[in-house]
């Protein structure tokens, strides 16, 4: 899908539609839900032990994977706006909760993910937002990034938890 031109067309996920995924513990996609299927536009088949990044947008800052991974790893929900792209060269927008899935020692086996439609006026400041952090992951690297989200987030006297919750009540 790396060749894909994402910039075609963008789809809504549904209002009232759950995106769910699942994976290993090393990202591959082990379950996917019938709205996933139809909004990331192929079927199981073509997921199904895949990485989960294979439908990963360019316009996605690393820096927001830096921070889920920091989380699930540690087995702590986390929230984040995620672009993805479809087969069908569209991209759409989620508010997706990724939590660790563990077995009955408390040992991770994997991690699930439930996205819904984004808050619209969430939008109108992740875009931008992300547009400014790829910028600077561009100039110098995911560290520039990293300062800039830890710059913003402490002018607003929030944590990244705390930021994305807030907008998504908006």
């Amino acid at each position: 899908m790396a060749n894909l031109d994402t910039t075609a067309f963008q789809k809504e996920v549904d209002e009232n539609a759950f995106l769910v995924s699942k994976t290993d513990t090393q990202g591959r996609i082990t379950y996917c839900n019938e709205p996933f299927l139809k909004i990331v536009a192929t079927t199981e088949k073509n997921l199904l032990g895949k990485p989960h990044n294979i439908i990963r947008h360019p316009d996605m800052p690393r820096v927001v994977f830096k921070i889920l991974w920091e989380h699930i790893t540690k087995q702590n929900e986390v929230f984040a706006y995620v672009k993805n792209r479809s087969f069908d060269n569209s991209y759409y927008w989620v508010f997706a909760n990724i939590t660790a899935s563990v077995d009955q020692s408390g040992k991770t086996i994997g991690y699930y993910s439930v996205r819904r439609k984004p808050n619209k006026k969430a939008l109108d400041i992740i875009i931008p937002l992300y547009k400014e952090l790829l910028n600077a992951e561009k100039s110098g690297g995911m560290e520039e990034s990293q300062k800039l989200l830890d710059s913003i987030l402490a002018q607003k006297k929030l944590n990244y938890d705390e930021f994305v919750n807030n907008l998504q009540r908006l």
